[in-house]
């Protein structure tokens, strides 16, 4: 089997509890990320890799696979992968095997009753004779991003026990806090001298992203003047009706339940508060840079007319610029795109790329110098108790990297790049 260790180690990471915390302010937040890093540092030298290192500037392990044919001009290509899961139960992880799946329901947990349903997820049809991987129904499975990472190892290793396979300078790095939009913008990119690199942080099998939003956050506050109901008259401001009012001014249809594609939105995401004060959290995504800075001018110029409604100012608004598309950047030059492409191709899978409504750290990454699109894992149903995946999937993301490797170090990136742009 070519990946003969990919089963056991992903069960074996996926036991380990690397949840992030977006109320704490440590490097990395959670101290379980570092017993996973620090665990991942000892493996990744057993298994051959040079250079392995945990800086504890950013909490990233780093590690390389020098080239074994320097003569040649190879680009040298980095491999990314985050170690945290999301903000969902994840301690005592007890994931299920099923062999050969049958593409019948799934029992999760008996004493629950509780159920992975084709009813409900039909797409678990599409892995029938698979080995499919799932939660035990009270945690999520980690498949995001231990497949990623798995995926990963587990085609190095492949490179490793076979140094007849030419390649070029190979980078690695697996890091902290991704779910919480904390641990890319700490990455010290100077020590990863890669031309370009994947993250391994998608979905199904064939999926490839390289446009992603633009994202922003936007923190109101509405002050209030709270008074006795009875004697309220002209005098009460109520801050969660003006917050309410507030909501009613953005446009209705610009919101996540009813866009797609390249729409962008507005959501309010959190809110809190009484008569004297509220706190609203909006995010706002957009993949056009114009169209972003309008959707921020917005919130900016609907404040304003509101605040003019008042005695006083009431509205405060801070916007904060959390990522941008790494298109942008990557546009510029195809070929890590049109590389990935033709490795899908030459695998036998038909990519799936479209705009992700969403980010990926690769978004920081890209604008930190090294282009960074993003690859299949092959996990569904991801940051909850109905995740799945199978060893199948974590397979064919290996055989992809493995692709993309020998296709670069066949020299054919100009070619490529011509076919496809």
């Amino acid at each position: 089997m070519r990946y003969s260790t990919m089963l056991e180690r992903f069960i074996r990471y996926a036991k380990m509890n690397t949840r992030s915390d977006i109320h704490s302010d440590a490097i990395p937040t959670t101290p379980n990320q570092v017993a996973f890093a620090m665990m991942l540092v000892d493996e990744l030298q057993a298994l051959g890799f040079e250079e392995v290192y945990y800086d504890e500037r950013d909490a990233f392990v780093t590690a390389k696979l020098t080239s074994n044919c320097p003569e040649r001009d190879i680009p040298a290509i980095g491999w990314i992968a985050h170690i945290d899961t999301a903000d969902y139960p994840s301690e005592n992880v007890q994931p299920l095997i099923h062999p050969n799946y049958n593409g019948q329901d799934v029992l999760l947990n008996a004493a629950l009753d509780k159920w992975l349903t084709v009813s409900e997820f039909p797409n678990l049809t599409h892995y029938i004779g698979e080995t499919l991987i799932t939660t035990d129904g009270t945690t999520l499975l980690g498949a995001d991003d231990k497949a990623g990472m798995v995926s990963i190892i587990e085609a190095a290793k492949y490179l490793i026990e076979h140094p007849d396979l030419p390649h070029g300078d190979l980078w690695f790095a697996f890091g902290p806090d991704e779910e919480i939009g904390k641990g890319a913008h700490r990455f010290v990119a100077d020590k990863f001298p890669a031309q370009f690199a994947y993250t391994l942080d998608s979905g199904i099998v064939g999926k490839f992203e390289y446009e992603t939003f633009n994202a922003a956050r936007a923190i109101l506050t509405f002050t209030g003047t709270s008074v006795h109901p009875g004697q309220a008259k002209n005098v009460m401001v109520n801050a969660l009706a003006e917050a309410a009012k507030f909501f009613a001014r953005l446009p209705q249809d610009e919101v996540p339940e009813k866009t797609s594609g390249y729409e962008g939105f507005f959501m309010l995401s959190n809110q809190q508060g009484n008569l004297d004060h509220v706190v609203a959290t909006y995010i706002i995504r957009d993949h056009d840079q114009d169209k972003f800075a309008a959707r921020k001018q917005l919130m900016y110029d609907l404040v304003a007319q509101q605040n003019a409604t008042y005695d006083m100012p009431r509205i405060t608004c801070e916007i904060y610029d959390e990522y941008y598309n790494m298109a942008d950047i990557i546009q510029q030059d195809m070929t890590p795109v049109n590389l990935a492409l033709e490795a899908y191709r030459a695998c036998g899978i038909t990519p799936d790329v479209q705009p992700f409504r969403g980010g990926t750290d690769g978004c920081i990454i890209t604008y930190k110098g090294i282009p960074t699109p993003n690859i299949f894992t092959g996990a569904e149903n991801l940051h909850g108790c109905y995740e799945f995946i199978t060893l199948e999937s974590m397979q064919k993301a290996s055989d992809v990297v493995l692709k993309i490797i020998e296709l670069a170090t066949d020299n054919i990136l100009h070619t490529v790049a011509e076919v496809y742009e």
